[in-house]
C-alpha cells in the first residue's frame, strides 16, 4: 500500500468521493473482497453472511464445528447469489493449527481474505460457587481464545496480501454489564475479555490498515434463547428492556455491513451497542 509521508495508513478508495450521486450511497456500503465468518452455520452467523452477499460480497468462507444443519440454508445462497464463491469448512477454532491452515486454505481458494466476522461462541448457565475448571476454560477458549486465534490468522494473511481489511468480533452486553437473571461468570467474562482484546488488536494492527472492531448484541431472538425453560427469564429481559423486546437477527447486519464497507473505513477500537436499550436499565 502506498501512503503519504504523514500517513500511517491510506485512505479509503477515492471511487466513493468520484461516483455520480445515484451510486454514492451503494458504493458507500459495497463490501469489497472475501470473509470468514466463523460460526457462519447458526442464525445470526447466516444473517451476516447473507447480508455480506447483498452488498457485494465477492467470496464466503463458513466455519463452524458442524454444518450438517446449515447445509440447506448455505445451498440456498449458492442459488441465491451465484456470482459469489461460497465455501464451508469444518474448523475447531480452539485449535491453532487449524485455524492458520484453515485461513491460509481459504486464500488460496478465494485469492484472499479481506473480512473476518467472528460470531462463533457458546454460553452456559452454571452458578459459580458449582462451575468446573473445564466448564471455566472451554467458555474462554472458545469465546476469547477461539476469536484471538482467527483474528491473528487472518491478520498475518492481510499483512501478507497488503490489502487491509475489517476484522468484527461480537461482543456482548454481557461484556459492559451482568446478565440478569442467570448467572454466566464465564460467559460475561469472556465477552469482557473480547472488548479488551478488541482494543489493544485495533490498536496494535491499524499501521496495516487492519481495522478492528465489535457488536455487543443484547438478548436476540434465536434458538438459544427458546425453550419453555427460560420463560420466566425471557420475560424479566423484556420489562428490562426499554423495547420491551427481544432483537431480531436482521437487527444486527446493518453493524455488520457498516463496519465490513468503506462506510466504516475510520472506524477501529469500537463497540457498537445494539440490544434495545437494554444497558440503560
Amino acid at each position: 500500500m502506498a501512503f503519504n509521508k504523514s500517513e500511517v495508513t491510506p485512505k479509503p478508495s477515492q471511487r466513493i468521493s468520484n461516483s455520480q450521486s445515484g451510486d454514492m450511497a451503494k458504493a458507500r456500503f459495497q463490501v469489497e473482497g472475501n470473509a470468514i465468518v466463523t460460526g457462519g452455520a447458526g442464525t445470526l452467523g447466516l444473517a451476516a453472511a447473507r447480508a455480506l452477499l447483498e452488498h457485494g460480497l465477492a467470496g464466503l468462507m463458513i466455519f463452524d464445528r458442524t454444518l450438517d444443519q446449515a447445509e440447506a440454508e448455505i445451498e440456498r445462497l449458492r442459488v441465491e447469489y451465484p456470482s459469489a464463491s461460497i465455501l464451508s469448512k469444518q474448523v475447531d477454532i480452539t485449535d491453532e493449527v487449524a485455524v492458520s491452515e484453515a485461513v491460509v486454505h481459504t486464500a488460496e481458494l478465494l485469492g484472499s481474505v479481506d473480512i473476518l466476522l467472528c460470531f462463533a461462541g457458546v454460553v452456559g448457565c452454571v452458578h459459580s460457587v458449582e462451575m468446573t475448571a473445564t466448564e471455566w476454560r472451554r467458555t474462554l477458549d472458545i469465546n476469547t481464545t477461539g476469536s484471538f486465534l482467527c483474528a491473528q490468522a487472518v491478520a498475518k494473511q492481510i499483512i501478507l496480501q497488503g490489502t487491509g481489511g475489517s476484522i468484527v468480533f461480537i461482543a456482548s452486553i454481557s461484556g459492559h454489564r451482568v446478565n440478569f437473571p442467570q448467572p454466566q461468570v464465564a460467559y460475561n467474562t469472556s465477552k469482557a475479555a473480547v472488548l479488551a482484546m478488541k482494543n489493544s488488536l485495533a490498536a496494535e494492527w491499524a499501521r496495516y490498515g487492519i481495522r478492528v472492531n465489535s457488536i455487543s448484541p443484547g438478548y436476540m431472538d434465536t434458538i438459544l434463547n427458546e425453550g419453555d425453560g427460560i420463560a420466566d427469564a425471557r420475560a424479566i429481559w423484556a420489562d428490562r428492556n426499554p423495547m420491551g423486546r427481544m432483537g431480531e437477527p436482521n437487527e444486527l447486519t446493518g453493524l455488520v455491513v457498516l463496519l465490513a464497507s468503506n462506510a466504516g473505513s475510520y472506524m477501529t477500537g469500537t463497540d457498537i451497542i445494539c440490544d434495545g436499550g437494554q444497558v440503560l436499565l
